[in-house]
Formats: C-alpha cells, structure tokens, sequence
C-alpha cells in the first residue's frame, strides 16, 4: 500500500496535494467523523516545572500580530484538506493564551468564522491562567465569542501553588473563577491532586474550594512527572504513594457525584449538558485541524488517517507559515496501530463506544478487536452489548492495561 510520505525534521514542509491524501487504501472509512479546531497559543509568563507542552516563557513583548497572521496563514493553506466540513468546536489551548487581547482574539474568531462553517452552536474554548487575570478581560474574552473558559486553578492553597511554580496565589484564583462564572454559562476549573506533601484533608479542602463555585465542569488530574521538565531532573520530595492516590481519586470522586457532577471521562467531571465538546471529540477519535507552533492534528480521508505536527518553534513556526512550509511531521497511521490509537481515547469515557463507530472511524472490521474484547470482558475490565463497550469501574482503575490489550502483536 501506497502511504503519505513522513515529514521527519524541523525544517519546514509544504502539505502534498490533496489527490495524495485521497488516493486508494487498505482502509475503508466510511464517514467522516466530527472536525475540530485547535490552536495552540504557546507563550506563558513562567514555564511550570512538570509541564510537558510546548510553551515557552515570555521574553519582551507578545507578537500578537505576527502570530495571527501567521495562524490564518498556516489556516488558509489547509482549507483544501477540510474543504466543505463543519467545525464543532475551536480551542484555544497553550501556553496561556489568555496573555492574547481580548481584541487579538475577537480577529481570529471573526476570521475563522469567515473561512470555515462554523456549526451554529460551536463551542469555543480560551485556556486562562488566574496569574493573567483582569476583571474586564474576562468579560471581555465572552464578548470577543468565546463560549467556554478553562481556568488553570491546580490549587487553591498558596503552599501547593508555589510548589507547582504556578504564578498566582489564591485570592488571585479565588477572584478569577468568581468573575468566570459571572461571564461564562459554562466553565471549567482544572486542579491537580496527589502534590508534594498533601494529605487528603488537604486536598478536600480544595474540592471544597472549587466546589463552592458551583461550576459546570471541573478537570482533575493526577500529579505526574513527565519527562523533559524540571521535575524530571529535579524530582519534587513527598509525593503521595500509591495508597494515598488512589484514596484520594475515591474522594474526589464521591465528593463531586454528591456535588451533581458525573465522570463522564477518567479526568472530567461535569454536570448535564456541560460536557466539553472540543474533548469529547477527541476520545471520540473525531478529527482535528492543529494550527499554531508545535499543534498536533488528526484528519481522516476515504482511505486513509492522518497525524501531523507543527513546527514547535514560535519563530520559526511564524516564519515558515508565511512561506507556506508550517508542517514538521506527518504520517500516515498504520493499520496495526489504529486498534490501539481508537482504544487510547474511547476507552477514557465512562460510557465506551458504539461499535459501529469503531468502524467507521478507522476503517477496520470489528473481527481486529474481537480477541482483545473478550480478554477485557473476562478479566472484568469491560461490559458490552450488541452496540456499544464500556470500562466497568475496574477497567477505569486498570486503564493502561485495558488500553494496552488493543497494541499490535
């Protein structure tokens, strides 16, 4: 089989016609699934030490202008391999990109709307940082056309916050999240636990904190150190072992079901009907355009499933948008890899996946997942009927090992 060649250096590549990604396959998708915008905005005031994305700390002056233009450029020249698509949801990820103007913003909005068909109720989310806080900013962000903010709160305790290298304290969090719910129908708070040193009473005081909010959606996740960060090198003393994790997601979950909150995904609590889209689509193994410098994509043709990457250079990135070249890597994803790649982001919801839609978003026969499937039903890790699967609560627990059930021999 014939396959997109790999672009594997940072220099900078055009994207191959579009006759290259439509040419004949083994696979045989028979629908395209739900399309996405990500934009990744990569600056921040201060790198966090256990941060793994691609950002990087503020040097001098935003160069908002240049970025944008280099955002629709990057935008534009990608219209061919989504032509005619609706977009469900954009968001704005980072970095922090609430350091971009509410104006700045209000420009790519309204650009985007005027090059795709936006579905009518697109949901469009802004990463904010309570350290880049403004009263009028927020207000002004809902104003500009975002629809949902996603607060990077990870405490409400200074101790912990400093630990984080985060670069609020808590009447600046506490301030942030009083004025979003005052400007956002929905919202979403994003804490972290198992930290240095927290107790489980600790970390309840936090859900109680965020809580006490009522907000629509919270995001929580464990503490990991990732390589590449400064924890990597210099990891942080006293974090909480195996034990006191595990009681400590038993909490937070308890705490947020008598909240009214449901786990829809291992990591996303939300009230009904405040789910996030953009997400969802994700673990759903829809598609995505990534613009911006280090934005990662999945686009799905007739035969075919594509991932690429950006440039991940901010500079460089700006510069090789303009000359058409934004793209770093790309592949093709093998057919033995997509078992595995479908099951790393289904397999997250509470509530699984339709079959059919396994097919139809990678191509393949339900016969590839037969054998795997019944090795997750008898270790207990799965339920399933005739139209859908989904992690029981051990499967929830053992994730990693259910998900790695679906690798290629």
């Amino acid at each position: 089989m014939s396959s997109i060649p790999p672009i594997l250096s940072e220099a900078g590549q055009g994207l191959p016609a579009v006759q290259d990604y439509l040419r004949p396959g083994s696979l045989q998708l028979g629908s395209q699934p739900p399309l996405s915008l990500y934009v990744h905005l990569p600056w921040c005031l201060k790198k966090c030490p256990y941060c793994d994305f691609n950002s990087h700390g503020l040097q001098g002056e935003l160069p908002e202008a240049e970025y944008s233009a280099a955002l629709l450029a990057d935008l534009q020249q990608s219209l061919p391999l989504i032509w005619g698509r609706r977009v469900e949801s954009i968001f704005f990820g980072g970095g922090t990109p609430s350091l971009f103007s509410p104006e700045a913003l209000a420009t790519l909005i309204s650009q985007f709307r005027a090059l795709l068909p936006l579905s009518p109720m697109c949901e469009i989310t802004l990463e904010a940082n309570p350290g880049t806080f403004e009263r009028e900013r927020f207000a002004a962000f809902a104003q500009a056309g975002v629809t949902r903010l996603s607060i990077g709160v990870q405490s409400f305790q200074d101790r912990y916050l400093q630990v984080l290298g985060r670069v609020h304290d808590r009447a600046q969090a506490l301030a942030a999240v009083e004025e979003a719910a005052r400007s956002f129908a929905t919202f979403n708070l994003d804490l972290m636990y198992a930290l240095p040193g927290q107790s489980l009473a600790e970390l309840e005081q936090d859900l109680q904190q965020a809580l006490a909010f009522a907000p629509p959606h919270i995001s929580i996740y464990h503490l990991t150190v990732e390589p590449n960060t400064y924890f990597a090198k210099y990891p942080p003393a006293g974090l909480p072992d195996d034990d006191l994790a595990y009681a400590m997601l038993d909490l937070l979950s308890e705490r947020t079901a008598q909240a009214g909150m449901q786990r829809y995904e291992v990591s996303a609590y939300a009230r009904p009907g405040h789910g996030c889209v953009h997400n969802r689509n994700y673990w759903e193994f829809g598609d995505y355009l990534g613009i911006g410098a280090g934005a990662h994509g999945k686009l799905s043709f007739p035969h075919r499933v594509v991932r690429q990457v950006r440039v991940r250079d901010p500079g460089r990135y700006m510069q090789l948008a303009q000359q058409g070249t934004p793209v770093a890597q790309q592949h093709e994803v093998a057919r033995e890899d997509l078992p595995f790649e479908y099951m790393l982001n289904a397999l997250r919801l509470r509530d699984g996946f339709a079959l059919a839609d396994f097919s139809a978003r990678t191509g393949l026969p339900l016969t590839v997942i037969q054998a795997p499937l019944e090795e997750a039903e008898r270790r207990g890790w799965i339920e399933r009927d005739l139209a859908r699967v989904w992690p029981t609560v051990q499967g929830f627990d053992f994730l990693s090992d259910l998900q790695e059930l679906f690798l290629p021999d």
